[in-house]
């Protein structure tokens, strides 16, 4: 097996990880716990992206209208009272800079993968809802994901409502979104999914799985955290390898002197593993 002594070093480390490799389009090369939930964190965003653009090919919304800049959500939980995102929780000060003005449906999208902007990841969600993002899960081969809330929806947190991923399915729907840029896929047209790809690619938060990987190397992914929960899932484009799809994630306990920095780095192991073994993985 290619990835000999890796089960038996991840035995050792704290916590859960998970993960899924393997070739566009094919089956796993290597799995590990890939059906175990994992709190979601910023992984959400993913299908909150789809959801958007499957919205826009249908002709319900325009992405380039702008839409108020607002921090007042509804909660997921019935007759709770609406919450607000806190700025010092956020990752991009350009989308709060934008509060009591207006933004372009594209321009949030972009700041919600790129930044991992939590504001504009609830205001995308506000517009398409939860049962859009929900079909995007379902349509991308998703079994257990589930995204319930907003982010910083506390109410709906304590009813227990929440958003979960596994690596499974974050590799099926990145993996047919890849898939989907190229051929006619379930998610939406090929010119929608290489949109998403685009914005996918131009990630700025690169200390997990880019960070496994030789300067230059093109990867579209997502990377998610709280403390104790680190995951990233994306498509590898090696210049001398067909591409490949790799997702991790970790949870880890929190009070851990330095969760996160650790799990990047475990995360940048696994993928530079994989990235010299790209040869091996059909």
């Amino acid at each position: 097996m290619i990835f000999d002594g890796l089960d038996a070093d991840l035995d050792r480390a704290s916590g859960t990880v998970s993960a899924s490799l393997g070739r566009l389009g094919a089956t796993p090369t290597w799995t590990r716990h890939p059906d175990t939930t994992h709190y979601a964190a910023s992984m959400m965003k993913v299908a909150v992206l789809v959801a958007l653009y499957r919205i826009v090919e249908a002709g319900h919304l325009d992405p380039d209208s702008a839409v108020p800049v607002r921090n007042e959500f509804d909660s997921a939980r019935p007759g709770a009272a609406r919450f607000s995102c806190a700025r010092h929780y956020d990752n991009d000060d350009a989308v709060w800079a934008r509060v009591g003005d207006t933004a372009p449906l594209r321009w949030l999208a972009e700041h919600m993968i790129t930044r991992s902007s939590n504001l504009a990841t609830n205001l995308l969600l506000d517009r398409v809802g939860l049962p859009a993002v929900a079909d995007a899960w379902a349509r991308g081969g998703a079994r257990h994901s589930v995204t319930g809330r907003g982010i910083e929806d506390f109410a709906a947190r304590a009813a227990g409502i929440t958003n979960l991923v596994t690596a499974a399915d974050l590799a099926a729907l990145l993996g047919n979104l890849a898939l989907g840029a190229t051929q006619p896929g379930p998610l939406a047209a090929p010119e929608s999914c290489a949109a998403m790809l685009d914005i996918l690619t131009g990630q700025e938060h690169r200390e997990d799985l880019a960070a496994g990987l030789p300067a230059g190397t093109r990867i579209a992914h997502k990377n998610g955290w709280v403390r104790g929960v680190r995951h990233s899932a994306g498509i590898v484009y090696p210049d001398d390898a067909p591409p490949y799809v790799i997702a991790v994630c970790t949870t880890a306990d929190p009070t851990d002197a330095s969760p996160d920095d650790d799990a990047c780095q475990l995360i940048a192991d696994i993928s530079a593993r994989a990235f010299a073994q790209r040869h091996q993985l059909g």
